[in-house]
């Protein structure tokens, strides 16, 4: 297992851990005193366990390296659970929602609503932390699966951030105006918990799922490897049908590349080792496939629409030097 293999494992095992926490004592609290906004933060924190528990295997199961069932690796493990976490998150709100307007109609009251303040309280701060871990590691490891799990989390910062502050309205209305009913601040307190679980389980579900779909990388990203190929002319005269696609941290670029008729097969394979070096450095766990063919002067439209000859007349070059296809479209 590699380094960056055991850090995000490491990471996703704390995760588990402190959402196994977080779950037992928001349940506990929450039954004691009676509040469903923060029994609603213990189904969050419930899902949220489910989420890292998911995390944690697709996390060592994207791990493996590629073999004969599956060629281009396991990194897809790592979008199908962003996108699984997703619909958890989903299925969550809805339940939080139904018990929120139920107490709504059959209000009861609440004790002790101090201790929820405080349980909150401390899944803040414990969820900043793990939170935190998951984002740097995610990132630096480029770990779907890490980063929706990070984002579960601090979806569940700020909801118990909302509890919290419902919770503190009602203890110390309880003291200061005991006659005002601030009982309803609850589980209204839980309806914006479950709205902005909703918001976070929409974005995590376009960003796993486009994946999913072989979407093109970043454009930023696309945009970087045609500038790197441009800067290799000449030899290089042009290049076509570059596709790019990512499947969890793993990325595929591939693209056509068109060189001068007399290049050696020793001159384009260099070319070929360079171009792809640059790339790998550039962009981790990259896997880069350039098929090499020979400008002869003849080219269909795909191809002028990345010939770089016409660049070069743009820079001062004789239209003799360009293909006789573009001379037919001017």
């Amino acid at each position: 297992m590699t380094n960056f293999q055991k850090r995000k494992t490491s990471v996703a095992a704390l995760s588990v851990a402190s959402n196994t926490l977080l779950v037992l004592s928001k349940i506990v609290v929450g039954m004691l005193i009676g509040s469903v906004s923060v029994l609603s933060e213990a189904i969050h924190s419930g899902v949220d366990l489910l989420a890292a528990i998911i995390a944690y295997v697709a996390v060592r199961t994207s791990g493996k390296p590629a073999d004969k069932d599956h060629p281009f690796g396991h990194g897809k493990i790592e979008n199908i659970s962003g996108t699984v976490e997703a619909l958890l998150i989903f299925l969550a709100a809805g339940w939080i929602i139904y018990e929120a307007i139920h107490k709504l109609l059959n209000p009861r009251p609440m004790d002790e609503a101090g201790w929820g303040v405080l349980v909150m309280l401390l899944s803040a701060l414990m969820n900043i932390f793990v939170s935190n871990m998951l984002f740097k590691v995610g990132k630096e490891t480029d770990s779907m699966a890490l980063q929706a799990d990070a984002w579960h989390l601090r979806t569940d910062v700020w909801t118990s951030v909302g509890v919290m502050g419902g919770l503190t309205i009602i203890w110390l209305g309880a003291k200061f105006f005991p006659t005002v009913n601030l009982q309803w601040v609850d589980p209204v307190a839980a309806m914006g918990v479950a709205l902005l679980i909703v918001r976070a389980a929409y974005e995590l579900t376009l960003q796993s799922g486009r994946d999913l779909l072989d979407s093109s990388l970043d454009p930023h990203e696309v945009a970087w490897i045609r500038d790197l190929i441009i800067t290799h002319r000449p030899p290089v005269c042009g290049f076509h049908r570059l596709r790019t696609r990512k499947s969890g941290a793993d990325r595929f670029v591939e693209f056509h590349l068109l060189v001068k008729g007399s290049m050696t097969v020793d001159e384009s394979h260099d070319l070929t080792d360079d171009l792809t070096e640059h790339i790998e450095a550039s962009f981790k766990n990259t896997s880069v496939t350039i098929h090499i063919e020979p400008c002869n002067g003849f080219c269909s439209q795909v191809c002028v629409e990345g010939c770089l000859l016409v660049e070069e007349e743009r820079a001062g070059m004789h239209k003799k030097h360009l293909p006789k296809f573009y001379h037919k479209q001017r």
